[in-house]
């Protein structure tokens, strides 16, 4: 794919980008500090050993998952991606909305949007389940989403920190009309 992004970027793409990346950033960096006491609660309660196991497993299989699979081989470069060609297409609907544009929520490919409505309306639907769940079980849980998300995070950093020295993620855009990268 010869990548539409080395079009000439302005101000305001540029503006865009940065808040697309960094106002995504931001809502992860919330999530993780908004769990992370609730994860930890576990370590200051008498557990069984099955608690400590599925606490493991909760971790581990959310690292793998969520973090490597969902957001490192996926969700992170396709919104470094996105945030480029927002760099060099602006408009003002986009850069107003750009956490939503980044993550695929509109301006995107019929499978892309669906995928990822899906997934945001799952996830939330998620949290306001596990919302109810008592502990040590809601620690466990929010253990291997601290994991994954954070694992996300870093991984935004990284493909971010990458492209700025040239190095973008190649793949789809997941563009109206374009073939989805998935």
């Amino acid at each position: 794919m010869n990548p539409p992004e080395k079009k000439q970027r302005s101000v305001l793409g540029v503006v865009g980008a940065l808040w697309g990346v960094l106002g995504l950033l931001a809502l992860l960096g919330r999530s993780v500090i908004g769990l992370a006491p609730m994860a930890l609660e576990p370590f200051g309660m008498e557990l069984q050993w099955w608690h400590w196991v599925a606490y493991v497993g909760s971790v581990i299989f959310m690292a793998y998952s969520e973090g490597y699979k969902g957001f490192q081989k996926g969700f992170s470069p396709r919104v470094i991606r996105r945030g480029i060609y927002l760099a060099a297409h602006p408009t003002l609907l986009r850069v107003l909305l750009a956490p939503a544009f980044c993550m695929g929520l509109f301006h995107a490919s019929k499978k892309r949007l669906i995928v990822s409505w899906s997934v945001s309306l799952g996830v939330f639907a998620l949290v306001m389940l596990v919302r109810s769940v008592a502990q040590p079980w809601r620690g466990i849980i929010d253990a291997g989403v601290v994991v994954g998300l954070s694992w996300g995070t870093v991984a935004i950093v990284v493909f971010a920190v990458q492209a700025l020295v040239g190095n973008a993620p190649q793949g789809a855009i997941d563009l109206p009309g374009e073939k989805s990268g998935a």
